[in-house]
């Protein structure tokens, strides 16, 4: 008499489950075969082009690399005692946090409004919702050549309007007092399209008959904005502030285009703007690499900590 051993399939198989049969093995081994097929160009694509790039940052953050000559010699911390020994530097991290602590909150506070304004029935939303968001997919050159034209000191119409009520205005682009604020009125503008629309999205998604219950009640409109419109607004609010934060701690074009050279008497330099000068225009890829690495541990840290700000109530949901 003869034993016949079960599967091995069965041998592994849970107590009191069956195994499952050869064709439904061999169709899950398929689909996994076929999702990995569908994700390696895209893998391939982010290990190349990212993978790569930032690993080939933080090895080179610590190394001298003479990109002319092609040398490359370890140097440990030198490169990080030389950035923040430089007073160029240290003035972009002032003025990116400057620019930042600026931008950020007055486009989020105006996007928040417009977005309340826009979720009501008013006739045709649909375009004035088109308007704010145009802004947004309109290329940053051919903005800041239109702004540069409404800063300009003689023929702009920000001087022009100064004019008719007897006032002088200033060389926006080109005064050290006026030049970032004038970079920073551009960003605010330009950034409230694609806030204003996550917002409206969040807005939409906030059942109608909690504001039944607070009409009932005999709330009024600034009742129901700050005791039910924005608490519920505050998973929105968390993604645009990290999102916003990241943005504005990376701005180039709009200092590039309004502002050449980090403009008068380095006014407008921001890390990324000092960044570009110093691999691009300087060859020193070694101390671009580290300063990319300090504007990485900025961005890390801010993350970090509007999480613990912003997050707590989702993580204890």
């Amino acid at each position: 008499m003869t034993v016949t051993s079960p599967p091995a399939a069965a041998l592994h198989a849970p107590p009191g489950t069956a195994a499952p049969p050869p064709r439904r093995r061999r169709l899950g081994y398929e689909r996994r075969r076929a999702a990995w097929l569908m994700l390696t160009p895209a893998l391939i694509h982010l290990t190349w082009w990212i993978g790569v790039p930032v690993l080939a940052t933080f090895v080179l953050a610590f190394t001298h690399y003479d990109v002319l000559a092609g040398t490359i010699s370890w140097v440990g911390l030198d490169n990080f005692t030389e950035i923040f020994a430089d007073e160029t530097w240290n003035l972009s991290i002032l003025h990116t946090v400057v620019y930042t602590f600026f931008t950020v909150p007055v486009a989020m506070a105006i996007a928040v409004v417009i977005a309340v304004l826009l979720n009501t029935k008013l006739r045709a939303r649909a375009w004035y919702r088109a308007a704010f968001f145009l802004p947004h997919i309109t290329a940053t050159v051919a903005i800041a050549l239109v702004w540069m034209w409404m800063f300009e000191p003689n023929v702009g119409l920000f001087n022009a309007v100064l004019s008719m009520a007897g006032l002088n205005g200033p060389a926006w682009l080109s005064d050290p007092d006026y030049a970032m604020a004038a970079v920073i009125v551009v960003s605010v503008w330009k950034g409230i399209g694609l806030k204003m629309l996550i917002y409206l999205a969040a807005l939409q998604s906030i059942p109608p008959e909690t504001y039944e219950a607070a009409d009932l009640d005999g709330a009024s409109a600034p009742r129901r904005f700050w005791s039910i419109t924005l608490p519920l607004l505050k998973p929105a609010t968390f993604f645009v502030f990290v999102v916003s934060m990241i943005d504005a701690f990376q701005v180039f074009d709009q200092v590039y285009v309004l502002t050449p050279d980090g403009g008068p008497a380095n006014a407008t330099t921001v890390m990324t703007f000092e960044i570009y000068k110093t691999a691009f225009s300087e060859f020193r890829i070694s101390t671009a690499c580290a300063q990319s690495l300090v504007l990485f541990a900025f961005l890390l840290v801010l993350t970090v900590i509007s999480r613990r700000m912003t997050g707590k109530d989702d993580d204890a949901r």
